[in-house]
């Protein structure tokens, strides 16, 4: 059995990260007020550049992502009607059916081969005009997709389904989380997105690296509303400027170097590849899923043996691991985890 690894490469997720120096000195010397009473100062910067950032005329500053698409659903959605969702989406299978619980409002679940939406899917699953049927009130989209692997939602296809929605009177939330991902990929600004949807909410807390936030974005009227939906969930923070400031520090330095990310994933995937009894596509993005097909590969077997050796994963499916590439990542350790896969699958093989 190895030896223990002295240093970790922890890629179970992209908000495993920690704040940089140079971010910490940005909390450390952060101008704060009282954020519920509106006089935070770099709470409202943080917004400021954030909303400017999506295109959108305000931007509100959450704990948390699910905290922020929840609101986005209480504001645009009714309770008594649907909000149709991709059956592998976010919202729908992580966020504790919180659409469900606060609003009344139910997800319906459109299977999609790849975990992408089409127009038609969308406008097959929109019912008839019925006393007798739920209505729908909003569309959810996801960029990039978390469960098809970081996939990134092209922008037509995105205005497409936007078109659909909005051909019926119904409004459109994009959960952005890793939106930030998807721009860097696809060299399209955010704000080209964020045009398609009411609002959007992104992760300052993924790629970006802030210890904790995300942010919601969209039309003054929309935001005050879901203002008082944040508070009501107890999503008011006081000198929340402490948190703001990381960051504002990721928006503002963070960005060019989601690149690195996306080209440590394809390596990851490379090397893994090549491994017998394994598989996993090239990632369009920080995003890694392997397919265990060998059936002697257990899933909870392998990721103890590649705990052993300093590397961290987390399953993803009955034979999937997902492995998620971040800025405390460097290339040697992409190295390690790639050593180190190729040493455990030949433990459990032999």
């Amino acid at each position: 059995m190895p030896a223990r690894a002295e240093s970790t490469v922890d890629l179970r997720s992209d908000t495993v990260t920690r704040p940089t120096p140079a971010m910490r000195r940005a909390i450390a010397e952060a101008d704060v007020g009282d954020a519920v009473l509106g006089d935070d100062p770099t709470v409202a910067e943080l917004e400021r550049v954030a909303a400017e950032l999506v295109g959108k005329e305000a931007a509100l500053f959450f704990p948390s992502g699910i905290m922020a698409n929840t609101a986005a659903l209480l504001v645009l959605g009714r309770p008594g009607t649907e909000a149709v969702i991709d059956a592998s989406g976010h919202i729908l299978n992580y966020e504790e059916g919180a659409a469900a619980a606060w609003g009344g409002i139910q997800l319906h679940a459109v299977p999609t081969p790849d975990g992408l939406l089409t127009p038609e899917l969308v406008a097959e699953r929109i019912r008839p005009p019925s006393p007798y049927l739920p209505q729908m009130s909003l569309l959810c989209l996801e960029n990039t997709h978390n469960s098809a692997g970081g996939k990134v939602l092209a922008l037509d296809r995105m205005g497409a389904l936007a078109g659909v929605a909005r051909e019926r009177g119904v409004r459109v939330h994009l959960d952005g989380a890793r939106l930030s991902n998807a721009s860097v990929a696809s060299g399209v600004a955010m704000r080209d997105y964020a045009s398609h949807a009411d609002t959007v909410m992104f992760a300052l807390s993924k790629g970006l690296g802030a210890p904790v936030g995300s942010m919601l974005a969209g039309d003054a009227e929309t935001m005050e509303r879901a203002w008082r939906v944040r508070r009501r969930l107890g999503g008011g923070m006081r000198q929340a400027g402490i948190l703001a400031a990381a960051g504002l520090y990721a928006l503002r330095n963070h960005f060019p170097r989601l690149e690195e990310d996306h080209r440590r994933a394809k390596a990851l995937a490379a090397a893994v590849s090549n491994v017998e009894g394994v598989a996993a596509a090239e990632p369009e993005t920080n995003i890694v899923m392997i397919e265990l097909r060998e059936p002697r590969l257990d899933p909870a077997a392998l990721l103890a043996a590649l705990e052993r050796r300093g590397v961290r994963m987390v399953q993803f499916g009955p034979r999937r691991l997902r492995a998620v590439t971040h800025l405390d990542v460097d290339d040697a350790g992409i190295e390690q985890a790639s050593g180190a896969f190729s040493d455990a699958v030949g433990e459990l093989l032999r």
